[in-house]
């Protein structure tokens, strides 16, 4: 799309790819495993835009990667992660992570619990430079009704990325409370938890997506809400 053209598509969260197991349900936003789209592989920088619910005591075995920067937000539930690098850990509801594959990482994720089920985000954006040193960072931030950089290669935020055109924000919503969308290249909305209206849009509902090109706008929540914006001032290629 040329630039200055602006445009909001909304994404449904019933129309989304999907992968279900006896121990996995799996929303996907772009072409992902079996689920494969052309025309539907990317936002921006963004390449991957996962949902996923791991049942108790279940979840990836450990499987490779390679230069893709991997973001893992938890709405509710553990997520046990251990890599090549020697990293292991538990993440949670408010713990940032993301891990840089780089030159190539192995890791597997796990449900950390027996007995509850775990809800993750997980997205992954190209570096700006292939063949970087694998890495793993995380780091706790406390969302409030404001947008709050989660991960960035552009500015300061709890996590950073190799990539200094993305920043990825979260914020928790009260019913009512509203926040002002970037005025960005590409920005990706999607709610997580809730429901809320997008200006001059309508209503979107929880697991629902706005791809903005070239444009803003104000979202305010119907109810009480968790959302997930990405702020993306180049596209794949530099586009």
């Amino acid at each position: 799309m040329a630039s200055g053209t602006s445009r909001v598509d909304i994404r449904r969260a019933d129309d989304r790819g999907a992968s279900t197991t006896d121990w996995l349900q799996s929303r996907h936003s772009f072409s992902f495993a079996d689920y494969y789209d052309p025309a539907n592989t990317h936002h921006g920088l963004l390449l991957v835009n996962n949902d996923d619910i791991v049942a108790p005591a279940a979840g990836f075995d450990t499987h490779p990667h390679r230069d893709m920067e991997i973001v893992t937000w938890v709405l509710s539930g553990q997520l046990a992660h251990a890599d090549s690098m020697g990293n292991s850990g538990v993440i949670y509801p408010g713990l940032a992570q993301r891990m840089s594959a780089g030159t190539g990482v192995e890791h597997s994720e796990k449900n950390g619990s027996d007995s509850e089920p775990v809800h993750f985000v997980q997205m992954w954006v190209l570096p700006d430079t292939a063949g970087v040193t694998p890495s793993y960072q995380q780091q706790e931030i406390e969302l409030a009704d404001t947008l709050m950089p989660i991960a960035s290669g552009a500015r300061d935020a709890a996590v950073t990325l190799h990539n200094r055109n993305a920043t990825l924000y979260g914020a928790r919503l009260r019913s009512g409370g509203s926040v002002e969308l970037p005025s960005a290249r590409y920005v990706h909305l999607f709610v997580a938890r809730g429901s809320v209206t997008l200006e001059g849009c309508g209503p979107l509902a929880e697991g629902d997506a706005a791809r903005l090109t070239e444009s803003g706008g104000r979202v305010t929540a119907d109810t009480e809400a968790e959302i997930l914006v990405w702020e993306m001032n180049a596209g794949l290629g530099g586009a």
